[in-house]
């Protein structure tokens, strides 16, 4: 192929580079006890004294609920505080999940620690970060980047040449305009006709794309869309609808929000699923990555992973390697807390009185080329709890 083709292709190799996360479903209402059996009132007795009226019962403020919870809890200093305020009782609303104040808490710490409250949030260095993945993809294919540059000066459908674009840019969400341009113009660039766009996260809350095109087909998007699902992330609107989606529509079992943090990093069960790694661990003798990734996948299929041949090796589990894999591959549901070989596991590792760990924070290590140090999924997780806890400390106080 000749050398001008290779070139701009580079540029579908550089962005890959630039990520960072089942059907939803709504959390079930807690059951609502039956009135009490009235009794037979006995009859009426002339009283003997005049009843001293009791004391008055001391003033409290009304608890707030729904809207007036997430106005309550948005920060007061941010740009455009009631259009925040909007989109995120719009999301409670339109995905059926109480905009309780540890809901609303738990989505605004999320927001604040991925986006600062920026419905935009600018990217620092990041035409450094795609002009440094150029310059590595040209060293390898021995193209010098000054000749790179110059077949980038080819002028884009805004009017700037594709090389200005990458110079200026800013945020995620112009990088994806940028690149879906980009593959727009695969022919007249030379750039193969399948080309996917490989911008994966994006928005207010740093949502996977994916996940937002799964969640629309099965829980219908409200909003009128201008064109696509993949735009909606990146606005404000849709970056907090999906963010919250994947937050906080779905049955934890978890004794306090931080692992949902971790899950929202991870991936849906991701700190139950680590825990249960920890205990099949302990039964095996084998040491295992707490990745919360039960299996590993080729495309849509599920294959083998550590934690299946440990489990393998446990004869007392009384499981062939079928059912053994016909649970595993419930991995990312609530139904995997109560398969059988979820219960078995447990039931050989819980002691009398010390029950083994069903949660824990998931070791991961953190990846990007926008993350410049050593980042974990604990960090993030403990970093959002400690923003969800002054937001609960604000609520308390404004009682």
């Amino acid at each position: 192929m000749p050398r001008t083709l290779l070139l701009p292709g580079l540029i579908a190799l550089l962005l890959s580079a630039c990520a960072v996360q089942t059907p939803p479903a709504a959390v079930a209402p807690a059951p609502i006890e039956p009135p009490a059996p009235s009794l037979p009132q006995p009859e009426p007795v002339a009283p003997v004294e005049t009843p001293v009226a009791p004391p008055p019962a001391p003033q409290t403020k009304p608890v707030p609920q729904g809207r007036a919870v997430v106005a309550q809890l948005v920060p007061a200093k941010i740009r455009d505080r009631q259009g925040w305020i909007n989109d995120m009782d719009s999301a409670f609303t339109y995905l059926k999940v109480p905009a309780t104040a540890e809901n609303v808490c738990a989505l605004a710490a999320v927001i604040e620690q991925e986006s600062s409250w920026q419905s935009d949030p600018v990217v620092p260095g990041l035409d450094k970060i795609v002009w440094g993945k150029i310059e590595e993809r040209a060293h390898r294919y021995l193209v010098p980047l000054p000749v790179v540059k110059a077949a980038l000066l080819k002028t884009s459908p805004n009017g700037q040449s594709y090389k200005a674009r990458i110079d200026n840019l800013r945020t995620e969400r112009e990088m994806n305009a940028l690149f879906e341009d980009i593959a727009r113009e695969a022919t007249k660039l030379g750039l193969p006709l399948n080309m996917k766009n490989p911008i994966r996260t994006g928005g207010p809350m740093q949502v996977s794309v994916e996940f937002a095109e799964a969640h629309a087909k099965v829980w219908p998007y409200p909003y009128n869309k201008a064109d696509s699902i993949r735009h909606e992330v990146f606005t404000r609107r849709g970056g907090v609808y999906f963010g919250a989606a994947i937050l906080l529509q779905y049955p934890a079992p978890y004794s306090q929000m931080l692992y949902r943090f971790a899950d929202f990093n991870a991936g849906r069960y991701a700190s139950r699923n680590a825990a249960f790694q920890q205990a099949v661990a302990r039964l095996s003798g084998r040491k295992l990555a707490l990745d919360g990734d039960l299996l590993s996948y080729q495309g849509s299929q599920p294959k083998g992973s550590e934690t299946m041949s440990a489990l393998l090796t446990i004869g007392s589990l009384g499981m062939s390697r079928d059912a053994i894999v016909r649970d595993l591959k419930l991995e990312k549901s609530a139904a995997f807390g109560q398969s059988e070989l979820y219960r078995k596991v447990y039931a050989q590792v819980d002691r009398p009185g010390k029950p083994a760990a069903r949660e824990t924070l998931p070791d991961i290590r953190l990846v990007s080329p926008k993350i410049t140090r050593k980042l974990t999924t604990a960090w993030f997780a403990n970093r959002v709890q400690g923003r969800y806890q002054a937001c609960m400390a604000r609520q308390a106080k404004g009682r």
